[in-house]
């Protein structure tokens, strides 16, 4: 069942986290930091929405961290009811697309929570100060890509944070799979 998260909360602050990737390094949010704004997004392996769009994220995450943009992917699903979701995998999806950012397991899915987070994908931009500037979708895409001219608009929105330390006004929600939440 699709899943719409509610659009950015101008100014609320990044929650921290410090959480290991598959091999067992661990990061926090000012590890991930950039000088001109982060992006935190909550991704899994499994979801057909993240799957339609993961080479655009790992496009637009490259050119981001060119403008100083500190970029994060975390994955919250329970793997025990999504194995294909677990950290191992993680690691060959990661190899897989050429991840150039982190791809970080919260197991006790305490990071999701304090960020809301409701979906994947689901986006959140902050700049400089550590303020929500951005909580909107990648680009029209749903479950199958977008036509290949179509706006990016997380890119943008994120090119303008950097820049200007300030979001768009105006962002549509992303849409996709619930987080796969713990019984």
């Amino acid at each position: 069942m699709a899943v719409r998260p509610p659009v950015c909360d101008f100014g609320a602050k990044a929650p921290d986290f410090t959480l290991p990737d598959p091999d067992g390094r661990m990061f926090s949010f000012s590890d991930i930091a950039g000088p001109s704004g982060t992006l935190v997004m909550f991704i899994c392996n499994h979801c057909p929405y993240v799957q339609a769009v993961i080479d655009r994220i790992r496009r637009d995450a490259a050119e981001l961290q060119g403008l100083g943009v500190g970029v994060v992917a975390i994955s919250a699903n329970d793997v025990a009811e999504y194995p294909q979701d677990a950290p191992e995998q993680m690691k060959l999806e990661a190899e897989r697309h050429g991840f150039t950012f982190p791809y970080l397991y919260d197991e006790s899915q305490d990071a999701a929570r304090a960020y809301g987070a409701e979906c994947t994908p689901d986006f959140f931009g902050y700049n400089a100060a550590g303020e929500l500037q951005y909580r909107g979708r990648l680009d029209a895409s749903g479950r199958n890509p977008a036509p290949p001219d179509a706006r990016r608009e997380l890119f943008e929105a994120m090119a303008q944070i950097a820049q200007t330390g300030q979001g768009p006004r105006e962002q549509v929600a992303s849409m996709g799979c619930s987080i796969k939440w713990k019984a």
